[in-house]
């Protein structure tokens, strides 16, 4: 039987406090905590991946939620023999209930970011010894494989992205970013990857995002706007990662059955930054049509503009459109009308009604359907995702 505590439970955070993704996962449990009862935390600083803390072998607690990255910690814990919550990837303790982020979602997600500028190219640059990294690799592949795209890797091991390791890693950086084919978007599996791209495309000479674009994970935002040029990134919902995890551990320390089940979260969405802020399109009239589109779409534009400023047929313009970008100029007017939806959504108070005329869609009923069809959200879910992701 799991231990209960008479008192307040006692919980040992293993969680480092140095990074914005964990510090999100640490802003979701303390929600949890206002919500419910109070739980008297041990939390002592470390690094990502650091050894087994010393106090751990003697703490006498209730419950841990930790991030299990090693074999050391999770023997660690395991030996404490008490209930846990894992909050990695590595799956090390694979009796513990895991939350984690939804990988798969984050690589479809940065990829259909990237194939919307008209990337023919793709590119992946991450680090070979993280499963949450490798995740995110063979998920961006096969969305390059999907969109009949061409997929170019660089892995390194985990020690590439702290400061004492970048300059062994930066030559064979280089080297790789200028061999792939340009214009290039590249996803990095992690911020901190992302902005050591971007400087290694300053140092060499390549244009961003003209040549090279870049798409961040985690949305540290301080990060990401210190970097030349700022970088855009996908958010994770950590508020609810962390959230999810104290609720599993609240129901193991009193008594109740958990399986060990892997909860995936699914991320807020993408922040765009001038990182990603390009269009790929060789081909003159599609280049000059998807302009006019995204510059007018909620205006009423119709097929028959698009044909007054490409000297082509209908036709032939449908078919290049398809080439290059997977979907035909009428779905790509309804995905601008979405993207202003979504940005209306998220910084404004309007109502549905406003929302819709202002995004030129005539009914709010048509506008509602087709956003929870393209995002697997309804609106009202979507602008409280969008809260939250602004008040982290």
């Amino acid at each position: 039987m799991p231990r209960r505590s008479k008192s307040r439970p006692q919980v040992a955070l293993l969680i480092e406090t140095s990074n914005a993704y964990a510090r999100g996962l640490l802003e979701g449990v303390a929600a949890y905590l206002r919500e419910h009862r109070s739980w008297s935390i041990y939390l002592s600083e470390h690094g990502r991946g650091e050894s087994v803390p010393a106090w751990l072998r003697g703490w006498k607690g209730d419950g841990i939620i930790a991030r299990v990255e090693n074999a050391d910690i999770a023997d660690a814990v395991a030996g404490r023999g008490l209930p846990t919550v894992d909050l990695s990837a590595a799956r090390l303790l694979p009796r513990a209930p895991c939350v984690e982020t939804d990988n798969a979602a984050i690589a479809k997600l940065a990829a259909g970011h990237l194939l919307d500028r008209g990337f023919r190219h793709l590119g992946f640059c991450g680090l070979k010894d993280y499963q949450w990294s490798l995740a995110r690799l063979e998920h961006f592949q096969q969305a390059a494989r999907d969109a009949n795209r061409d997929c170019h890797v660089h892995m390194v091991g985990k020690r590439a992205d702290r400061a004492a390791d970048w300059m062994a890693d930066q030559q064979s950086l280089a080297r790789w970013v200028r061999g792939v084919p340009k214009p290039v978007g590249i996803m990095a599996c992690f911020d901190p990857r992302g902005r050591q791209l971007l400087d290694v495309c300053r140092s060499v000479g390549i244009r961003v995002p003209d040549d090279v674009a870049v798409v961040g994970v985690d949305d540290d935002a301080l990060l990401c706007e210190l970097a030349d040029p700022p970088l855009t990134s996908i958010a994770p919902d950590t508020h609810r990662t962390g959230y999810l995890a104290a609720d599993l551990l609240d129901q193991m320390m009193q008594g109740k059955r958990t399986p060990s089940d892997v909860h995936l979260i699914p991320p807020l969405g993408i922040v765009t930054r001038r990182s990603s802020d390009a269009l790929a399109i060789d081909d003159p009239e599609v280049s000059s049509a998807l302009r006019h589109i995204r510059e007018h779409a909620c205006e009423g534009v119709r097929i028959s503009d698009l044909l007054r400023r490409a000297p082509i047929s209908r036709r032939v313009l449908e078919a290049r459109f398809k080439q290059l970008l997977g979907r035909s100029p009428h779905k790509e007017i309804l995905r601008c009308k979405i993207e202003r939806v979504k940005e209306l959504l998220r910084d404004t108070e309007l109502p549905l009604k406003v929302i819709a005329r202002k995004s030129g869609i005539a009914h709010t009923e048509y506008l509602s359907v087709t956003f929870k069809r393209m995002t697997g959200k309804t609106p009202s879910e979507f602008r409280r995702l969008a809260r939250d992701l602004s008040a982290r």
